[in-house]
């Protein structure tokens, strides 16, 4: 078999083996293939596509290319949730514990975050002593005993993605939906999970632009995934303004504790109970998505989530105290308001430029060298459809440097106040099964 017939026959439009794909896939891994014949096909996919089978061969091509994560001795339906990323985005902190008290286990292996904010690993590092460096198997007897942990990636996983993906960065191939997908979904799929629910964003804060880009990648992630026999489905949701009002990392932590008590805000209770409500279902712990939300929402008010998030913290060395005294978080020195200039109605929060507003006080990385400062960020007083006053507050800043001009300035620039009330953007856009 040789690299330039199956360059040749991409090129043409012809599908590729599974032979094929294979080669290439360990070929690239291991060397032998050179990163110009790799960037090649990845331009001939890039316009031509690929089909179905396609798409469900690369996935598990690279799934096989490094170690996969084997959580056979975990009792009960695995359920991973994964999203496609966004502004304030703190649904895993949430969704981890409320999922865990319907006994459905979470077996996480998070990363760190590039951009606006840490990555959930980062956002739980914000608990002074709680660590993700643990051995697999009391990862597995944590979940066994908690339902709930998070570990560390794995530095094996899905080699060939890493590869890849660099090589698509520096080629212009990046913004084709066969290759996001699979890239996604190998590292999904090798992550051991037996079902997957995925929370696709759409809008300025997102990957995806367009309702239709986002439709596209959602569906074709859930096709691969039910083609190499795992239960997927996705959930579209908005990420044209931030979701929730804390973008940094402890920050969200508070916002996560708020939420697990019943008094979080609207939009991310209402994108958790959805997320859940389809991870409880698929672990067959209820028989309707209906009975699902129900349940979800009973041990959020009775207690039970906010204990399993206390257990998950503490077991994991984290200070649980932190759940019942917010305020052992670590505190930004200084806060300052971000005052409206004139009365009306916020018509516009542009999620990323926010998002970007927050990484300026160190709450996110711009490089992986970049230090994360885990107490500052952006509390928002007002989202889409609000009606503000001059002189109120806007937006909280909290900053570990006194001078924020350049911060204000950047989120004076994007939001937009109008005379004209306007609705609030539609949360959840779509529920795709298959």
């Amino acid at each position: 078999m040789r690299m330039v017939d199956i360059i040749e026959n991409k090129r043409d439009g012809r599908e590729l083996s599974t032979e094929e794909i294979q080669f290439f896939i360990n070929g690239y891994t291991d060397g032998s293939i050179p990163d110009y014949q790799a960037s090649a096909l990845m331009m001939a996919i890039f316009f031509q596509g690929m089909t179905e089978k396609e798409r469900a061969d690369l996935t598990l091509a690279m799934v096989q290319s490094g170690d996969q994560i084997d959580l056979s001795k975990i009792e009960g339906i695995k359920v991973d949730k994964h999203s496609t990323g966004g502004v304030g985005d703190t649904t895993t902190l949430v969704l981890g514990p409320l999922v865990a008290a319907l006994d459905v286990p979470v077996a996480k292996m998070s990363g760190r975050g590039l951009g606006h904010t840490g990555g959930t690993i980062d956002k739980l590092e914000s608990v002074k002593g709680f660590h993700v460096e643990i051995e697999n198997q009391e990862f597995i007897d944590l979940v066994n005993k908690n339902k709930v942990a998070v570990i560390g990636q794995s530095g094996n996983l899905t080699p060939a993605d890493k590869k890849l993906y660099a090589l698509r960065d520096v080629t212009a191939t990046v913004d084709s939906i066969p290759l996001i997908a699979a890239s996604i979904m190998s590292k999904k799929i090798a992550a051991g999970a037996d079902a997957i629910v995925l929370d696709v964003k759409t809008g300025a804060g997102a990957f995806m632009k367009t309702l239709d880009d986002s439709r596209e990648l959602a569906k074709a992630m859930v096709r691969i995934g039910n083609n190499v026999g795992r239960n997927t489905m996705a959930v579209i949701s908005d990420m044209s303004q931030p979701l929730g009002y804390a973008i940094g990392n402890a920050l969200e932590v508070k916002e996560a504790i708020d939420t697990l008590k019943g008094e979080g805000p609207e939009d991310l209770t209402e994108l958790c109970l959805t997320l859940g409500s389809h991870m409880v279902y698929l672990a067959k712990k209820a028989n309707t998505l209906k009975e699902a939300r129900e349940k979800l929402q009973g041990v959020i008010n009775d207690g039970t989530a906010l204990k399993a998030f206390k257990t998950f913290l503490s077991s994991q060395g984290g200070d649980a105290s932190i759940v019942d005294d917010p305020s052992r978080l670590p505190q930004a020195k200084y806060i300052v308001e971000l005052e409206a200039k004139e009365d009306g109605y916020v018509s516009e929060l542009v999620a990323d430029e926010i998002g970007t507003a927050a990484m300026l006080l160190g709450a996110g990385r711009a490089t992986k060298e970049s230090v994360i400062d885990l107490a500052v960020g952006l509390v928002l007083r007002k989202k889409i459809g609000d009606q503000v006053k001059k002189g109120e507050s806007l937006v909280t800043i909290y900053s570990n440097f006194e001078d924020v001009e350049e911060v204000k300035t950047k989120l004076y620039e994007n939001i937009t106040i109008s005379n004209e009330k306007v609705a609030a953007p539609v949360l959840i856009h779509e529920e795709i099964t298959e």
